[in-house]
């Protein structure tokens, strides 16, 4: 190779890839052939160490796996679940399966068993990974009720000793050492089966929320992922071998989008955290350039900062403050589109200094490039509190059948209360009734097996959301919500739930708010206090408390949840403020289907269930006795019964 070729490979390695044409496992190959052995392409964290594979040793576990499968009797056509939490052997098993045109979908590790059958009795799946004996033990219990599996591969061998004699099971580790027997006795069969494949192929499956009823499979392609990492790459600030995150689940749009697309065609270090607990320390110690996560991590994130900060000491307390201030006064300009003069830039540096980077370094978040939230409506107030001290956080907006977000905030004119504007590629209009319509490449291809769903919701080329919202001055998205959520009074004024219950919880003290008032004559809520904060004000207050329940009924956790509304209605037009609320006595759950998995609410799905609350609410009531059923992941039935107070404002 003359000097010329070097440098041309060279610069090709500090390039994305080429997506046009080419599937998912078809990226991988190409970026294990141009990529250098010391390009990691994941590293996962276990027992503390971090583990590595550069782009070599993906493609051979990858390889392995799909001739694994085929050894199994894998074949194209076949669909595949996967149960699997955020870890290497999702990307091997997902690429894998696909190398051999079949399908997969993966399915919440959280999900209760009815969930489970669910979802692969939909799809009549033949094959499932499965992450760990507790996946296989919802499996073998029901085995009766998912005729359709043929093999069950399980991942963690932890309690599986005394599984081994079930021929219906089979380790991954045994997966891949079938695959390695197969891929010596035939060598090329691998390739040739990789490159069958078209581009335009159903890639895989993502169930959506189920916010509204069942929920539907959304077929993805390769082409769409293509199209939608092309859009992020032409406009994120990111390079190859740059380190993104994954704390999502694997059956959430996001994470694939980013996963087995952005990094694919990218050339990002796919980065896997131990655990949910250790996710901050782990941001500290790889530093990742990049992280999009669901609105409710943020909503956590800044409720805790809050809080320890009341905590910490006078003084430490005091340069908090003092720093919030200026950030609030620099960021008030930079919105205004004005000038930050010089005094102003110098207290925003000291600030800098003292406060928002020691911050950002205890939280794991001073390396990040950018910061991304979607999935669910946040409080601008919690992209100003984030952009005050200095993370450069951004709300998105995107749907599962869109291929993922589409609309992003651009760097320089970014507006907290708004999605900011489409990538490059994706069209977005409004309908007269103010739908919010998307044209794009990376649109789904319809929903599995029910052509009825995918003619209603692709119309002309165009896919129709279902959100409310309008286009701005600026040309940036207002998203007002669900479409068929917007609510009247029965004074006629219109509201969205959504966005009074996202200001709700940017109160620290409150986990989740459900607003009510369709044909009401004034707005009313449910109201999840956040236990572990409550907690800690309440230990600072000397106040007992034993359970959630004990808690929530507390005089002086009343008395604060209502200052906390009480705040927030000052901020809102009186049509919209509310009037009354009432502190539920367990948190909403999704093994109870209050909840997605997604943490969305199923908002048609607690206004049955709590049909009584409601009433009371809007009714000449102080309290009532309530009597409700709680559904635990092992399957029983527990009873709560109290007395709930109806608290006026």
């Amino acid at each position: 190779m003359n000097q010329d070729q070097q440098n041309i490979k060279l610069i090709n390695q500090n390039q994305p890839l080429a997506s046009s044409g080419l599937t998912l496992p078809q990226a991988l190959f190409r970026q294990a052939e141009r990529l250098a052995p010391d390009k990691i392409a994941i590293r996962e964290k276990a027992y503390g160490i971090w583990n590595t594979f550069n782009w070599q040793e993906y493609l051979q576990h990858a390889r392995f796996t799909a001739l694994g499968l085929r050894s199994l009797g894998l074949q194209q056509g076949d669909n595949v679940a996967l149960i699997l939490d955020n870890d290497a052997e999702w990307l091997f098993s997902e690429l894998g399966s696909q190398v051999l045109g079949a399908v997969t979908v993966s399915l919440f590790t959280s999900a209760v068993s009815k969930e489970i059958l669910y979802g692969i009795n939909r799809i009549e799946a033949s094959y499932v990974f499965a992450q760990d004996q507790e996946q296989v033990d919802k499996l073998l219990e029901n085995r009766d009720q998912v005729p359709s599996i043929k093999q069950v591969i399980y991942v963690d061998p932890t309690g599986m000793r005394n599984y081994q004699n079930d021929p219906w099971l089979v380790s991954y580790a045994q997966l891949l050492k079938l695959g390695e027997a197969l891929d010596r006795e035939l060598p090329e069969l691998f390739e040739t089966e990789l490159w069958k494949r078209k581009s335009d192929e159903t890639a895989l499956m993502i169930m959506t929320s189920g916010t509204t009823g069942l929920p539907k499979m959304v077929m993805l392609s390769h082409d769409n992922f293509a199209d939608m990492a092309s859009k992020w790459l032409q406009t994120s600030p990111i390079d190859v071998g740059d380190n993104w995150i994954s704390i999502s689940p694997p059956a959430w749009i996001v994470d694939q989008m980013w996963g087995v697309g952005v990094t694919l065609f990218g050339g990002l270090t796919m980065n896997f955290p131990e655990t949910e607990e250790t996710v901050v320390e782990d941001f500290r110690e790889i530093g990742p350039s990049i992280i999009i996560t669901s609105s409710r991590f943020w909503e956590d994130l800044a409720s805790k900062i809050r809080v320890k900060m009341t905590e910490t000491g006078l003084i430490k307390r005091l340069f908090f403050n003092i720093a919030q201030k200026i950030g609030q006064a620099v960021l008030k300009r930079e919105e205004n589109g004005k000038t930050v003069h010089l005094p102003l830039r110098i207290l925003q540096g000291f600030a800098k200094i003292t406060v928002f980077r020691p911050l950002l370094d205890r939280i794991g978040c001073l390396g990040f490039k950018a910061a991304y939230t979607g999935g669910h409506p946040i409080s601008p107030e919690v992209i100003r509190f984030f952009r005050i001290n200095g993370l450069n956080l951004k709300q998105c907006y995107g749907m599962t059948e869109s291929g993922g977000i589409f609309q992003v905030q651009p760097d320089g004119e970014v507006k907290p209360e708004t999605v900011g504007k489409p990538l490059p590629g994706a069209e977005v209009k409004i309908t007269e009734d103010q739908e919010v319509l998307v044209r794009s490449k990376s649109v789904f291809q319809g929903y599995y097996q029910n052509p009825e769903a995918t003619n209603e919701a692709i119309q002309g080329g165009w896919f129709l959301t279902g959100d409310a919202g309008y286009i701005d001055d600026d040309g940036h998205l207002v998203i007002l919500g669900r479409k068929q959520d917007i609510m009247r009074t029965r004074d006629g004024e219109p509201f969205s739930p959504d966005f009074i219950e996202t200001r709700l919880k940017f109160s620290p003290y409150i986990k989740e708010a459900v607003i009510w008032g369709e044909s009401k004559p004034h707005l009313s809520a449910f109201i999840n206090i956040d236990f572990e904060n409550v907690g800690v004000w309440a230990e600072e207050h000397k106040i007992p408390y034993t359970t959630y329940l004990d808690l929530s009924k507390q005089p002086a956790v009343e008395e604060l949840i209502s200052k906390e509304v009480k705040e927030v209605n000052r901020t809102l037009p009186e049509a919209m403020q509310l009037v009354k609320i009432m502190l539920l006595y367990k948190l909403l759950d999704a093994d109870d289907e209050e909840l997605t998995r997604t943490g969305k609410v199923r908002r048609k799905f607690v206004a049955q269930r709590y049909e009584e609350l409601i009433e009371a609410l809007y009714s000449d009531k102080t309290e009532l006795d309530v009597k409700g059923q709680v559904n635990y992941r092992d399957g029983t039935i527990g009873t709560i019964e109290s007395t709930i107070r109806i608290l006026f404002l």
